[in-house]
């Protein structure tokens, strides 16, 4: 089945462990990870002629990319292969599913056909996972896994990454949510790699700054000191030396705090390490990038300030280290002064393209220093650079997919020599291969750095430059990545050789479902891939996705649930939207619930006052009578969901199943009937059947009741008292 391909001897050891096991494989970019994905391919359609193969990349260029490949190297026909992405239709994606036999696609539609029960894993013998790096938290990659893991007949799983990261845990997590039970890890210097390695030579250029920076840094420096000092004499702080991501770790811990707590120096403080937060940005920004998105930041903040937006840019803008700050940088903007570093790579660019024409590829964290670099580089004689970006709109300089594409094809024929890029050109797109990869600032992600560095290397020599200033953020994040690489390859060493997977026990759909009684949930899909889905999934429920103009589930089709989490229904109170969907699910549902996620203070979550909420809560339960409920998180809710809908859907149950407040003549007699105690629909139904009216059945005897069919001598007593008794309001 393999054609125009010949795998390399590294990759047939790989391909040996990944038929015996669920494997995590790293290997560096270019080194044909995918290879490996065709063997397995190949290998599970040969053992499972009839099942299918999914593979699941993070971003739809690199799962075109991929679907190219494997139209290029496997003998199957045209229409076993589809391509499932946002751009198709669920109905298109559930007829191709019928039909396909190699499915690669993006992981959230697959996980919304999932949701919607539109698909079944049963017959999938391989799902295959590229950047398994993502498969921790929520992301599409875990709850994918897992649903494959317990509804697949013959399961394997595949996770491709050129790097997991450095973090034991983390890495951890992804082999748990993958269900790993093998790691293949090869490094550049690795014997049975070496042979097929192109040289890569790194070079740091190092500059510093200048007065008229330092000037601006310590004035910034003071503010931020002045802010953590504050938090310091309230209480909060014992120590003013803090990183990034200990203040982080400091909000976060404040805002923990809150919870029913609302002394002055605790809010202050909050308000103090927000204000400390911006000016660290500023800092970083003056450090790594330059004067343009340092003023354009400032311009930010004063925007905010002026239109009362946030209260930590109010106070920054009254500072007056701050404002001195604001103005020396306003001053440097208008003088055109530009951060050393980009001086270096524009005189490094102009140098190289001198010799003879050279395929560049920059990277840099911030639009706006893309931005320069592509202006600098373009005054250059001989020399044409594009800005590459992603596609969130910011001062127009966002990109649709097509535009991307366009920009791509151009860069890989020759059209143009130097390619800027943000984040976005470091993972999930089909770069071509480059002479030269520019860091315009070194960054402290093992992840990032890889995959930044992977885009040369491959077929010739290959050199990365990265740009350094001096005594800055940009000389730690060196070292930070340098240790975080080596780290991360000592953990991978660790983990192939003590691997050993932690099985979780599969949930039984049994556990409090019969087997032969299917519970349905039918949810709104805007809902889609929220984690209650999720949970509900887990418990064996059946979803069907629906637009729903009331409510968010109904677990039959007169009880409606309206969920919220604690933020939004407070959020609601104050934007109004909550009065609306009560009127709606009062009008609409005989047997309306609400259910409110969420284990924080109620009073605290919005600066809402408490008495807004408690009438709120007085008029749901009292003057709607709807029943409010409260959950813990997304699993205790699901688990309620699900009781309620098998209550409800209990076949052993007389239910009544309007999807309204009756409408029809013969809903709203079968209705009243059915209000009698101790009659459900059924015996309602068999009671107007035999008497014809409701008028009737209010003449019969108790005898005459009797004749009907589950009506015994007690219930007809009770059906005549209700009839016959004199109405006397106590």
């Amino acid at each position: 089945m393999l054609q125009n391909f010949t795998p390399r001897l590294y990759q047939e050891t790989i391909f040996a462990t990944t038929v015996k096991k669920n494997t995590l494989v790293v290997l560096p970019t270019g080194l044909g990870k995918t290879a490996i994905a065709l063997l397995l391919t190949i290998q599970r359609l040969r053992q499972y002629p009839q099942s299918k193969i999914v593979f699941l990349a993070p971003t739809k260029p690199l799962a075109e990319q991929h679907s190219t490949t494997f139209k290029t190297h496997l003998k199957l026909s045209e229409e076993k292969f589809a391509l499932f992405t946002g751009a198709l239709s669920p109905e298109k994606r559930h007829k191709q599913w019928g039909t396909a036999q190699i499915i690669i696609g993006t992981p959230q539609g697959l996980e919304n056909d999932i949701l919607g029960d539109r698909i079944s894993l049963e017959q999938v013998s391989l799902l295959i996972f590229d950047e398994a790096h993502h498969a921790t938290g929520d992301y599409s990659y875990s709850f994918i896994a897992k649903q494959y893991n317990q509804k697949a007949k013959f399961p394997k799983i595949l996770g491709l990454t050129a790097s997991p990261g450095s973090d034991i845990e983390k890495i951890k997590e992804i082999c748990k949510n993958l269900f790993i039970e093998a790691v293949e890890v090869r490094s550049l210097e690795d014997k049975d790699v070496v042979q097929y390695v192109k040289e890569i030579n790194t070079e740091w250029v190092t500059v510093d700054l200048p007065d008229s920076f330092k000037a601006i840094h310590k004035l910034l420096k003071a503010c931020y000191r002045s802010k953590l000092e504050k938090i310091k004499a309230a209480g909060y702080l014992n120590n003013l030396d803090l990183r990034k991501r200990e203040l982080l770790d400091l909000q976060r811990q404040l805002h923990g705090e809150v919870q029913g707590n609302v002394e002055p120096n605790l809010l202050n403080s909050i308000s103090w390490s927000a204000e400390a937060l911006k000016v660290e940005h500023a800092i970083e920004l003056l450090e790594t990038q330059g004067i343009v998105p340092l003023f354009n930041y400032f311009e930010k903040l004063e925007m905010e300030a002026r239109n009362a937006k946030s209260r930590a840019s109010k106070n920054l803008a009254a500072d007056e280290n701050f404002k001195q700050a604001f103005i020396l940088t306003a001053q440097l903007y208008e003088a055109r002064i530009q951060h050393p570093k980009l001086i270096a790579l524009t005189d490094f660019v102009e140098k190289e393209m001198q010799e003879k024409i050279k395929k560049i590829i920059v990277f840099t964290q911030i639009r706006d220093s893309g931005s320069e670099i592509v202006a600098n580089i373009n005054k250059l004689p001989n020399c044409s650079a594009k800005l590459f970006v992603g596609q969130a709109k910011k001062k127009d300089t966002g990109m649709s997919q097509k535009q991307q594409k366009e920009m791509l094809d151009e860069f890989r024929q020759d059209k143009f020599p130097i390619l800027v890029c943000t984040s976005v050109g470091e993972e999930g797109l089909d770069i071509p291969e480059v002479d030269i990869v520019l860091f315009y600032e070194p960054i402290p992600s093992a992840i990032r750095h890889i995959q930044r560095r992977g885009r040369t290397g491959r077929q010739a020599v290959g050199r990365v430059i990265i740009f350094m200033t001096n005594d800055t953020r940009d000389a730690v994040y060196r070292w930070v990545a340098h240790h975080k690489e080596k780290r991360m390859h000592r953990t991978l060493e660790t983990l192939k050789k003590e691997l050993v997977l932690e099985t979780q026990p599969q949930q039984p759909l049994s556990s409090f479902i019969k087997q032969e009684q299917k519970v349905q949930i039918v949810t709104d899909y805007r809902e889609k891939g929220s984690e209650v889905m999720k949970q509900l999934i887990e418990l064996g429920i059946s979803l069907r996705l629906e637009r729903l103009e009331s409510a968010d589930f109904l677990c039959s089709t007169q009880c409606a649930v309206e969920f919220k989490t604690l933020d939004d229904f407070v959020l609601s109170i104050v934007d109004g939207r909550l009065m609306e969907q009560l009127k709606n699910l009062k009008a609409n549902f005989s047997k309306p619930l609400i259910i409110l996620q969420g284990d924080q203070d109620i009073y605290t979550v919005r600066k809402v006052h408490p008495n807004a909420i408690r009438g709120m809560l007085a008029t749901i339960t009292v003057s709607f009578g709807i029943p409010l409920l409260q959950t813990k998180n997304a699993q205790e809710t699901a688990a309620l969901l699900a009781m309620i809908a098998k209550r409800e859907q209990d076949t052993a149950r007389d239910i009544s199943l309007h999807s309204k407040k009756p409408l029809t003549m013969a809903e709203q007699q079968e209705y009243v009937v059915a209000s009698f105690p101790n009659l459900g629909l059924k015996t309602a139904q068999q009671l107007l059947k035999h008497f014809q009216s409701i008028e009737n059945l209010a003449k019969a005897s108790i005898g005459d009741l009797q004749h009907v069919e589950g009506v015994g001598k007690i219930t007809a007593e009770r059906i005549k008292n209700i009839l016959t008794e004199k109405y006397i309001k106590d």
